[in-house]
This record gives C-alpha cells, structure tokens and sequence, in this order.
C-alpha cells in the first residue's frame, strides 16, 4: 500500500460557477466566492481520490447585490441557518483518457442527495516555487428543488422565473501537500 497523499484547494486558482436559466430565456451565472476542499489519494493514484469540499453560503455573488441578498435568504439558501454547502466524494472512476466520474453526496440546505458530476483532469506541474499542482475541471447538473431551493414565482404569461436546473461548472488546482 503507497502512502497517502494530501492535496488541497488552492483558492485562488479555482472558481466554483453555478448557471440557472432565468426567465427561460436567458442564463444568470454566479459563484461562490469562499471556499475550501481538501483531496487524500494513495500515492499519486487519482482514483483512489477521498474528496471533501465546502463553500460559504453567504459568499454567493450573481453580481448583483440585490439577488444575492435574495439568495441568501430563506426563499433559497437560508445562509444564516445553512452557512455551508458540503461535497464528500464516494467514488472518482475513469472513463476515459483524461475523464471521470466524480460520484458523491451533495449537501445544501440541510438536504443530502448522491449526485455524479463529469471530472475532467487538466494535468499536473511544478509552479514556480517547486509546489506541484494537479487541475480539473468538473461539470454537472442539478434540481435545486431537490435541495428545498423551491422558491418560484411566475410571469404575468406564466413564465417560470427562476429555473429548476442547476448547471455546475467548477474550475480545481490541488496543490500537493509535503
């Protein structure tokens, strides 16, 4: 058995976006903008990956403050009572050369539900101050109603406001610990 490896999030290499159509015709993207992770895998074996991950609700930034004021209420994320949203990986299997399946449990809210997210690995190198680092990319779809986001509203035709779909797309640098 190799020994384990740590690697951690290197927050200002990485972005955690959300997109969720508004409207039905158009598409707001936000972030949150602190958040922390950490990866333990044996040796340098990346599917062997023990991912664990959170992000504070109230960091929510759609760029617009008045939404994100709304976002962190109890219509949706309930920031005071729920301040983090929490990601435990079960599984990361390779699908292909340089792709996976990030399988896990996804809490927000107070709600847990599994959810299998497409990880794609951007390579790894020595930075300048001889820190190795490891990218991916990972990409997923959510129900926020799901998660007890349910607030809705709807336009004067009957349009929905505020998609059901979560679209995830978040930007990773590990940075190997010694």
């Amino acid at each position: 058995m190799s020994a384990k490896t740590s690697w951690v999030i290197d927050p200002t290499h990485s972005e955690i976006q959300f997109k969720v159509k508004h409207l039905v015709i158009s598409t707001v993207t936000g972030s949150f903008k602190t958040f922390e992770g950490t990866a333990e895998t044996d040796g340098d074996d990346l599917t062997t990956a023990s991912i664990n991950f959170s992000a504070d609700v109230a960091s929510i930034d759609t760029n617009q403050a008045q939404r994100d004021e709304h976002l962190r209420s109890g219509d949706f994320f309930d920031a005071e009572s729920y301040p983090k949203l929490t990601f435990t990986s079960t599984s990361l299997e390779k699908t292909g050369e340089e792709t996976y399946k990030l399988k896990g449990d996804l809490t927000i809210k107070g709600v847990t539900h599994p959810v299998v997210l497409d990880a794609e690995y951007g390579g790894a190198m020595t930075d300048f101050y001889g820190q190795s680092k490891a990218g991916f990319e990972v990409t997923g779809k959510i129900s926020r109603k799901e998660f007890g986001l349910t607030w809705s509203a709807t336009t004067e035709a009957g349009g929905v406001v505020v998609g059901d779909e979560i679209k995830l797309v978040i930007n990773i640098q590990l940075i190997k610990q010694a």
